[in-house]
């Protein structure tokens, strides 16, 4: 995917003269997306500062949708962070609490530290039954620097929507535990079509077959799948323009939330308590109950296979949709 609306920065490289402030969130697409408040809430305390953001390369385009920061490519904590010491004025740590993320934020050698409270300094303690979004901004209120766990929206996407006004169905996911049945997402699909929807499948070039076989069984034309075939900005774009996104519990449902596009959101392994939609017209369906709550699990949580067709339909409708 291209890099289109923010610069990649090479290690070390000073940019204009202002002070540096380094965030650390070396993570996937959900979890830029929740951090968005946090994000837009550095950018409005530190106007002075270059802003960069430590994660992996290919999330250029997403990250700027969310406007003013330079992507620093990182990949995970395997390596430290590639600044100088003393290079960068402001070193946040949005990425955890554990040593791991700590330690490389430590080794900045930063003037000012912004993390949770930890042995390199004070800060509120980690609270793990926080919803993420509120995780991020009461660490930054915390250290003085307004924030609204509200403040979500991105950008507009620099290109239009390929499928404006598209039933949306994100078949694919990170994990087995958040794949939701092929046949599934079909019966909910052909329902969708044949009530007038515009249906399309999106996913990862991984899972251009998974696409493809929803499709097929769904009985639609293989036009519909768009899986692998977008880059990061019209994936946005898609699920901006979108008249309804019903996705896992992934990046898609997380940039329905930022564009307030309705969604049905299908949790499984992670509780909605922490991940789920802010307010607005974004449904959660779940069997909390029935939770295992291993992320990294080859077959679908409980919770998630637990949540059938009828209920899908149900919220689609609930939502004005159907």
């Amino acid at each position: 995917m291209s890099g289109q609306g923010v610069d990649t920065v090479e290690a070390g490289t000073s940019h204009d003269g202002r002070p540096e402030l380094l965030v650390l969130r070396a993570l996937k697409l959900g979890d830029l997306l929740v951090a968005v408040p946090a994000l837009k809430a550095l950018r409005r305390a530190f106007p002075e500062h270059r802003l960069r953001y430590a994660a992996q390369g290919w999330l250029s385009e997403a990250l700027g949708l969310v406007g003013g920061y330079d992507l620093l490519p990182t990949h995970g904590l395997d390596e430290p962070l590639s600044p100088e010491p003393g290079v960068v004025d402001i070193a946040v740590n949005l990425h955890g609490s554990g040593p791991e993320s700590q330690e490389r934020i430590e080794a900045l050698k930063a003037r000012q530290t912004i993390g949770h409270r930890s042995a390199y300094g004070d800060g509120p303690p980690w609270c793990p039954e926080l919803h993420e979004r509120e995780r991020w901004v009461r660490l930054l209120q915390w250290h003085g620097i307004e924030a609204d766990p509200l403040d979500l929206r991105l950008n507009a996407p620099h290109v239009p929507s390929p499928v404006p006004g598209a039933a949306v169905l994100h078949v694919g996911a990170a994990y087995g535990s958040r794949l939701w049945p092929a046949e599934r997402f079909a019966a909910v699909a052909s329902r969708l079509a044949q009530a007038g929807h515009h249906v399309v499948f999106t996913g990862g070039s991984g899972e251009k077959e998974r696409a493809a076989d929803v499709c097929a069984r769904a009985g639609l034309p293989d036009t519909a799948v768009l899986a692998g075939k977008l880059s990061l900005a019209e994936f946005a774009a898609t699920i901006a323009a979108a008249r309804l996104v019903v996705s896992a519990d992934t990046g898609a449902a997380h940039l329905a939330s930022a564009y307030g596009t309705p969604s049905v959101v299908l949790f499984g392994p992670a509780p909605p308590e922490i991940w789920g939609p802010p307010p607005g017209p974004h449904l959660v369906l779940t069997k909390a109950e029935l939770r295992l709550g291993d992320t990294f699990a080859a077959q679908p949580d409980p919770a998630l296979l637990a949540v059938d067709v009828k209920d899908v339909l149900a919220g689609v409708r609930e939502l004005g949709l159907l």
